[in-house]
């Protein structure tokens, strides 16, 4: 049984979209237009579920489709609409899904929406001034392009590591995100917004060619621009800064807890002195300018550290912030769940799941004055809004729908 369907409002409302997406990077593009009144039909198959579904970690440790935190969290206000593409029968499903969508989306390895029959040239078929947006790991054309693509691989390969790790030591993946899925979706919301604007003003739609790996590239371009002046390429230099010392992480009283400071000018290392009560430090010549700080960092680094391992990470953010010193808490997920502003700011939404009970599904990172996002309904189980989205919009009758449930074609 499908949870209540809210009718929705918001700067999208009355967008429709159609989604043939997976992983994060579907889901988070979608969202922006979900959670803001769009209506967003997520075409999915339990012949081969997203592979958010059936990742950990599940709700009470016990695995199923519907039970994964890692699903749940990300798509919420999304409808799901269980087709089997492998059936003979789907694409004529699919191409009514197109003619009443104003956008269709896929991040799918290029290739896979042609052997559905689903293609740019084929959806304008159905639907003359329909969008579509396609996000996969390289784009649509180039020597990579065919090739299959994941959040950590796209992010070695667009260099981020090379930027993670210490002077002595080799580069460090991000970590288990999959970071490109977490940084496409914002340039194809633009892209795509931008795409109804202008289909608004003219009538025509248009293919929007996204590539995830180029969109990665922004947050090293600092690096590439001095390779092409310079020729030089970037070192790795842990938490230190260039014109900054000390500039770190240092170690606080606690279970693995950590505070970060940053002192950019003598005035700041002088406030930096005074809390510690260390003004014996404030003109030894070791330390009295950033150049001297910089060639004696690693003393810097351990006497600071000795303070700090006293007080707890707030304690010292709280005395650091009271002299004018740059300084702030390494939260950990705990701090980061409970933390006042977002919770003021309603970063997260606790809704009640079918599956899971009450769970925080994520909200959005900005607001808008007149039309705030809102959550209307938890993540869906796999498939759970077939018969709605069938009868109520694709406007199927009762018999229509049970002759093709009885075919095998919603699976």
């Amino acid at each position: 049984m499908a949870s209540a369907i809210n009718e929705k409002s918001g700067v999208f409302s009355g967008l429709k979209i159609t989604s043939f997406s997976w992983a994060i990077v579907g889901p988070l593009t979608m969202k922006y237009f979900a959670d803001y009144g769009a209506t967003v039909i997520r075409v999915e198959t339990n012949k081969r579920p997203c592979t958010l579904r059936i990742s950990t970690p599940y709700k009470d440790g016990k695995a199923g489709l519907n039970r994964s935190g890692y699903y749940n969290h990300f798509n919420a206000n999304i409808f799901s609409l269980a087709l089997n593409m492998e059936h003979p029968r789907a694409l004529e499903v699919a191409r009514r899904l197109v003619a009443e969508s104003d956008v269709v989306m896929e991040n799918f390895t290029p290739g896979v929406i042609e052997k559905w029959g689903l293609g740019y040239d084929e959806l304008k078929k159905v639907k003359p001034d329909i969008i579509m947006l396609r996000q996969s790991g390289f784009g649509l054309r180039g020597p990579y392009a065919q090739q299959p693509a994941f959040g950590m691989i796209l992010a070695a390969m667009a260099g981020l590591p090379n930027f993670i790790g210490w002077p002595d030591g080799g580069p460090l993946p991000i970590g288990v995100s999959p970071y490109t899925d977490c940084i496409s979706p914002r340039f194809a919301a633009a892209a795509l917004i931008a795409a109804l604007d202008y289909r608004n003003k003219t009538g025509k739609g248009q293919l929007l060619d996204l590539s995830q790996f180029e969109t990665a590239l922004y947050f090293i371009m600092p690096a590439i621009l001095e390779y092409i002046s310079s020729g030089r390429e970037p070192s790795r230099i842990g938490n230190s800064c260039s014109y900054a010392a000390p500039h770190g992480v240092y170690p606080c009283k606690g279970d693995d807890r950590w505070c970060t400071l940053a002192v950019f000018s003598d005035e700041q290392w002088v406030n930096l002195c005074k809390v510690m009560d260390k003004t014996e430090y404030i003109n030894d010549p070791r330390f009295n300018t950033l150049l001297n700080r910089k060639k004696n960092e690693d003393e810097i680094n351990g006497l600071v550290s000795e303070w700090t391992i006293n007080f707890t990470p707030e304690e010292v953010m709280t005395q650091m912030q009271s002299a004018g010193v740059p300084a702030g808490v390494v939260k950990n997920t705990a701090d980061i769940y409970d933390d006042p502003q977002l919770r003021q700011r309603n970063l997260f939404w606790p809704l009640n799941h079918p599956d899971m009970g009450l769970f925080t599904h994520l909200g959005q990172g900005f607001e808008l004055s007149k039309t705030p996002a809102q959550a209307y309904m938890p993540s869906p189980r796999l498939g759970e809004h077939t018969e709605y989205v069938c009868t109520k919009i694709l406007g199927m009758t009762d018999e229509e729908f049970v002759e093709l449930v009885s075919a095998g074609v919603f699976e």
